[in-house]
């Protein structure tokens, strides 16, 4: 098979993606550049974020596989070819990546580590109240492989787990493990009503976003906190800017940002009940995730089922 990767990353990280990739399916050629004559000899586009468009002359395509978790702008792209499935990265070391940004944002909030850094800068020495962790209720927003691999964590780690996800199913065996899972929309107001801290890992998706917004703020009790490490477009600023304000809220952890980087004027970078991070709550890391490709590279070869297989129509 020919694999052409692609996408939105520089000379040197797209030389080192194709090191792996190469490394984990010498069988395979991985090209990185294509003559107009070899669009037809290319059965996988292994992309990151591509420009709209640049699957649209590969008529032998069979798979497209992302690197990253999410697919909501490659979905986008009303030129993918039709029926050809697209599968998204899910590697469990990003997985515990994730996990264990989301496992820090919480026991900071809980511990007040972030208002001791603001003490830290005024020279007061003002030790906080300490609670216990299972005084702290967090809910987790998405309940899929990263959420899961979170809310498991956090559980371990004695705090109130509940999570929400859009969608009811039959597998409620997941919400298990002492996790109470909230299905369906009319479930999240209550969800929220008990949550202290707020982690957001939702796909993006016509139905999520701006999702984190005034309604939802509202809902949960004074002085909770935001945790966003999904998607900028899941947050509607201006609404958290007043959370803020009006001290409903009391800090907010943000990796994900609707322009990126974040520009020096945006008022984030000045609040000190704000958090910010540089889209580095979880890297893909090429080491483990070429493994990843790899694996649905020869299932599509022998014919079997591939894994993560997105469903373009919901956008996850």
């Amino acid at each position: 098979m020919k694999i052409y990767l692609l996408g939105s990353m520089d000379a040197a990280s797209l030389q080192d993606w194709q090191k792996h990739l190469q490394a984990e399916m010498p069988e395979e050629q991985v090209l990185t550049t294509l003559a107009p004559e070899q669009n037809a000899e290319i059965d996988v586009a292994v992309v990151a974020n591509p420009t709209p468009g640049a699957l649209r002359e590969l008529p032998s395509l069979r798979l497209i596989q992302s690197l990253w978790a999410g697919v909501d702008r490659l979905v986008a792209d009303e030129s993918l070819p039709i029926g050809v499935p697209v599968c998204r990265m899910v590697d469990p070391h990003m997985n515990v990546a994730m996990a264990e940004t989301g496992q820090w944002a919480v026991l900071a909030l809980h511990r007040g580590f972030f208002r001791y850094a603001r003490q830290q800068a005024q020279a007061c020495w003002q030790p906080l109240t300490q609670r216990r962790a299972d005084e702290v209720r967090v809910l987790v927003l998405g309940w899929g492989e990263m959420g899961r691999t979170l809310g498991m964590r956090l559980k371990g780690m004695g705090y109130r787990v509940a999570a929400w996800r859009m969608g009811t199913r039959r597998d409620t065996a997941s919400g298990a493990h002492g996790v109470t899972l909230h299905e369906g929309p009319l479930a999240l107001r209550c969800a929220l009503a008990e949550a202290d801290v707020l982690i957001n890992l939702l796909p993006l998706t016509p139905i999520t976003r701006g999702l984190l917004n005034a309604k939802c703020f509202d809902a949960l009790p004074r002085g909770a906190a935001v945790v966003n490490l999904a998607r900028g477009a899941h947050l509607v600023e201006a609404d958290l800017l007043a959370a803020l304000d009006s001290g409903h809220l009391s800090h907010a952890v943000l990796d994900v940002f609707a322009t990126e980087p974040l520009p020096a004027d945006h008022p984030f970078w000045r609040r000190p009940d704000i958090t910010v991070l540089p889209h580095a709550a979880a890297q893909t890391d090429p080491r483990s995730a070429a493994a990843v490709v790899a694996a649905n590279v020869r299932a599509l070869r022998a014919g079997e089922p591939l894994q993560h297989v997105v469903d373009v129509a919901r956008g996850y």
